[in-house]
């Protein structure tokens, strides 16, 4: 039977209308437009793993790097762990330090170019396990450079077992009961270290397990770099990022476990800011003494 005006079937069913021209493939074949990879990352994609949040953490300081406009002059140095597959992925220059070492390297570079930008990028383990006394005399030098540590509390490259910087009970490869603070000790929160140096000018904790706290993080990277433009000293910025393969949870789960566990004891927000100059009144002649007939001496 024909369908009642309106499109209702009689048994109930209701008729869509027939779409025209759709009866031929499209003349031209679809095309990849854009595949939102940051100008400064050469190959969007890697062979990190699934919710991995270095990537993350590296798209917003490439970022920041074309923001302030410094690509001609940026210049990154590189430590070892899972982030290291990006020092052939930048389109600015890239330097590989031994393990521990970068802030070292860094400082090298810094001084022989000092109008340039420098950076380091480090994990928790090649910064607090294999480096420590690098990036504290680095900071307390005061050295015009800046330092980001992706800390995740796993040396996610060598098997993700235990660092300097895990949590209290957290589980990783040698710690699979969690860590204890008989067995194992407390961890090491290197931000309120760096915060007590007097050469330190900014320092400041976020994390990228969501956007409100990309968002931060973003901007404290933005003002870590502003720090060493204007030459006030050391600028660290510590980023927790998600390793769900080293933590033994779901990679879905992985945000909420940071959130739990590492910022709960890792607390997130800025440490340190520079310290602004009191401003200065403008310089007045000197007065002088009037002479015994009020005429000045």
């Amino acid at each position: 039977m024909t369908p009642e005006p309106g499109g209702i079937a009689p048994a109930g069913r209701r008729e869509l209308p027939v779409l025209t021209g759709t009866a031929t493939a499209p003349t031209c074949g679809a095309r990849l437009v854009h595949d939102f990879t940051p100008d400064l990352i050469d190959v969007g994609a890697h062979h990190l793993c699934p919710g991995c949040g270095e990537p993350i953490a590296m798209r917003s300081m490439v970022e920041q790097v074309q923001e302030l406009d410094q690509v001609a002059k940026a210049i990154a140095v590189f430590g070892i762990g899972c982030y290291t597959a990006y020092s052939n992925n930048l389109d600015i220059e890239v330097l590989q330090a031994l393990h521990g070492r970068a802030p070292s390297l860094a400082t090298g570079v810094k001084r022989c170019r000092p109008d340039t930008l420098v950076f380091t990028v480090q994990g928790d383990g090649d910064m607090v396990n294999e480096g420590l006394q690098e990036v504290l005399h680095t900071a307390a030098r005061g050295e015009n450079v800046t330092c980001f540590m992706l800390n995740n509390g796993v040396f996610g490259e060598t098997g993700g077992h235990m660092t300097a910087a895990t949590v209290l009970g957290q589980r990783t490869k040698n710690t699979l009961e969690g860590r204890d603070a008989a067995r194992h000790g407390h961890p090491i929160r290197l931000a309120e270290l760096i915060a007590q140096l007097d050469g330190a000018a900014y320092v400041a904790r976020g994390g990228v397990h969501d956007i409100v706290n990309i968002t931060r993080t973003t901007r404290m990277i933005r003002n870590a770099f502003r720090t060493q433009l204007r030459g006030q000293g050391f600028s660290f910025v510590e980023i927790l990022t998600m390793c769900p393969t080293g933590w033994f949870v779901d990679t879905t789960a992985a945000p909420d476990y940071l959130a739990r566990t590492h910022a709960a004891t890792h607390t997130l927000g800025v440490l340190k800011e520079p310290t602004r100059e009191p401003a200065r009144e403008p310089a007045r002649e000197p007065t002088r003494d009037p002479g015994p007939e009020g005429n000045p001496a």
